[in-house]
């Protein structure tokens, strides 16, 4: 069966999730927004491509930092609302220089910040 990026079930902003992992060590790295044209594109040149809702443009993971992120695989969840993108990142993922945007954790109702920047 071909896949259509239509079939997605975008939210009412035309966008849905997308968390990033590692395909080898199954880390999550970040979580960023698609729109059809994003996944279109990603699928199309292997090199993610987000929807920045800030800037209203296409983002390119890495375009101007160099960590990009190398597409493996990509899957939808069940609902079809979003997306699990498996990558080959390269550099870090995190726009603080960390590997992985998940770097504050809370234990005992404490933030605890567990990961540094990479150098």
């Amino acid at each position: 069966m071909t896949f259509d990026p239509a079939a997605l079930r975008f939210g009412a902003n035309g966008l849905l999730p997308a968390i990033a992992q590692d395909a080898t060590t199954g880390e999550v790295l970040m979580l960023a927004w698609m729109n059809a044209d994003a996944v279109a594109r990603t699928l199309e040149t292997g090199r993610v491509t987000y929807w920045s809702r800030s800037r209203q443009a296409f983002w390119v993971k890495g375009e101007t930092s160099g960590n990009l992120q190398h597409l493996v695989e990509m899957r939808l969840d069940c609902d079809r609302d979003a997306l699990l993108v498996l990558v080959r990142q390269d550099g870090p993922a995190c726009h603080t220089g960390r590997r992985s945007c998940f770097y504050t954790a809370i234990r005992d109702a404490e933030e605890v910040e567990i990961m540094q920047p990479e150098a």
